[in-house]
């Protein structure tokens, strides 16, 4: 559990540089930047496989997220996003 700011930006930190790392996806902190015991990290990514290598991948980061100590995971919410091809909507 994160005691300050300086501590959750540390794990928040190191748990998006290593999924980034390991995946190389679209992963930032994107809301409760002010709270020292809060967190919300997003990713995107585009997989050209199809729903069960995306399912795979969602699985792995999960595994990841789950195994670290510092992290307790409140929500996680995988939203697959299709027919974005070309930019179209």
């Amino acid at each position: 559990m994160s005691r300050s700011l300086k501590d959750k930006r540390r794990v928040v930190k190191s748990l998006i540089e290593r999924v980034h790392q390991r995946y190389r996806v679209s992963i930032a902190e994107t809301d409760f930047h002010d709270l020292h015991q809060r967190a919300e990290i997003a990713m995107a990514v585009v997989v050209a496989g199809g729903e069960t290598e995306m399912e795979k991948l969602m699985d792995e980061v999960r595994d990841i997220v789950e195994g670290d100590p510092e992290v307790y995971l409140t929500r996680w919410d995988p939203q697959l996003l299709e027919g974005l091809e070309g930019g179209e909507p």
